[in-house]
């Protein structure tokens, strides 16, 4: 049989390997083996590049550092106090702890960087109330899926320090340029939000209360602090982004570690809602004691060796597709559509598609370094490109097949996976909305650039 023949069986072999639960971690691995034997590609030369990965990826360093921070937030209860300030500030409105939610979504993606760690940690906390405040299970579950996605556009961020790194962009200025868009996927998440929840009439509203929203926003402030702390430190240059990391990590681990005497001390119950404390206490998230420390870093870990090897192999696959020809195949493909705007809407149309069936790291990492020059040429600026690639691989999340926050979603609330898909497409809509709008006004991820 023919070269390419075996590669047609081999991708076939592990597209139904994928179709039957394989990780995709797995799935990649196979098909590089696989192909590389076809190819006579030495074995030893992707080993090699498994290994470049890590020995000349600084930047990285900052992603596990950030997986981190979202543990400790969570585990702290800064997460909880994040979420409380936003249902008070929207619970009055009809949809109010819908979009509260993707409000939470957003406030704790500016921390942790993750959207798989977002839709966990906010569905988790969120859905119970959603149902007992009489929302639709379904439209709760898809709500924490949808609200996910911005946990890799708003900074910081795991993807766009790969990114970065693949392209040789500056993370700091990549993350800068996320910050508008992943505030305007958030404002369109909860527009739709308040249009599903008004026409079907869900949601308890609550009374809008100064106070309550003074005393949530008292509690919440260590949340804000790190916010801060970690936009400020990045915009001002003060830290890269990986010093960035470990300062937030030292910090959630040191207000943890304070805050759990002083909260017992206090007596402050963290099952008593923050507007229901005292002033004093408010200020004290529950924070946790030392012995778990080793716990919520191995948590952190457990992602940590997911992603990253994840990451490797998407490399080697990029090399086996290059081998393969399929680089200048997309290339030519994508040039010849014409000038600028073909080229950013077939880029859009690609991102998407792959986006579809595959991850946002496999996805970065195998296209970006052939779509990103071919922008560059037609006059697309770099950082506006990767903010418009990344918004589209962040869609891929909720987008089925494969959709991988709605798999989360589902398993952090229960809802079946094909239960979600019919609430998800008003935020889908949304998104796709804001993508294109990102992509057609350069300003909005290049206008609070510094320097520009």
């Amino acid at each position: 049989m023919s070269d390419g023949t075996w590669i047609t069986l081999i991708s076939i072999a592990v597209t139904l390997f994928f179709m039957l639960g394989t990780p995709v971690l797995l799935v990649i691995f196979y098909w590089v083996i696989g192909c590389s034997f076809v190819i006579d590609l030495p074995l030893a030369n992707t080993g090699n590049e498994l290994i470049n990965v890590f020995s000349k990826g600084f930047a990285l360093l900052a992603m596990p550092l950030f997986i981190l921070t979202g543990d400790l937030i969570n585990q702290s209860g800064i997460a909880r106090r994040l979420s409380d300030f936003a249902y008070s500030c929207l619970g009055w409105l009809r949809g109010g702890l819908a979009m509260a939610s993707i409000a939470a979504c957003g406030l704790f993606a500016a921390i942790s960087g993750s959207n798989s760690a977002t839709t966990a940690t906010i569905g988790s906390m969120l859905h119970p109330e959603m149902v007992k405040g009489g929302y639709d299970e379904r439209f709760s579950a898809a709500t924490a899926a949808a609200g996910g996605t911005v946990g890799i556009i708003i900074p910081p961020s795991i993807i766009f320090i790969v990114y970065g790194f693949l392209l040789n962009l500056p993370i700091s200025d990549l993350f800068v340029a996320g910050i508008i868009p992943g505030s305007l996927m958030v404002l369109g998440m909860m527009t739709a939000a308040f249009v599903v929840c008004t026409v079907n009439g869900w949601g308890f509203l609550i009374r809008l209360s100064i106070s309550r929203i003074t005393k949530t926003a008292i509690g919440a402030w260590l949340g804000f602090f790190a916010i801060g702390l970690v936009l400020w430190g990045i915009y001002t240059g003060k830290f890269s982004p990986t010093e960035a990391a470990g300062v937030t990590v030292g910090f959630c681990v040191f207000i943890g570690l304070l805050c759990y005497p002083l909260n017992k001390v206090m007596g402050a119950s963290a099952d008593i809602p923050v507007e229901q404390k005292g002033y004093a206490s408010m200020f004290v998230v529950q924070g946790f004691t030392l012995p778990q420390v080793p716990s919520i870093v191995s948590r952190s870990a457990q992602i940590t060796g997911i992603l990253v090897p994840l990451i490797a192999v998407s490399v080697a696959m990029q090399q086996v597709m290059s081998s393969l020809g399929a680089k200048d195949f997309i290339g030519d493909f994508v040039t010849g559509m014409g000038g600028y705007y073909a080229v950013l809407f077939t880029s859009m149309a690609i991102v998407f598609v792959t986006g579809m069936i595959l991850e946002s790291l496999p996805v970065t990492i195998i296209l970006a370094p052939i779509l990103a020059p071919i922008a560059a040429s037609v006059g697309i600026d770099p950082i506006h490109f990767a903010v418009i690639f990344l918004v589209g691989a962040s869609i891929g999340f909720i987008t089925p097949p494969y959709g991988l926050n709605l798999y989360v979603a589902s398993g952090v609330t229960g809802v079946p996976y094909f239960r979600l898909l019919r609430y998800i497409i008003p935020y889908l809509i949304a998104l796709i909305s804001v993508w294109f709008f990102v992509a057609l006004v350069p300003e909005t991820a290049l206008a609070i650039l510094p320097g520009r």
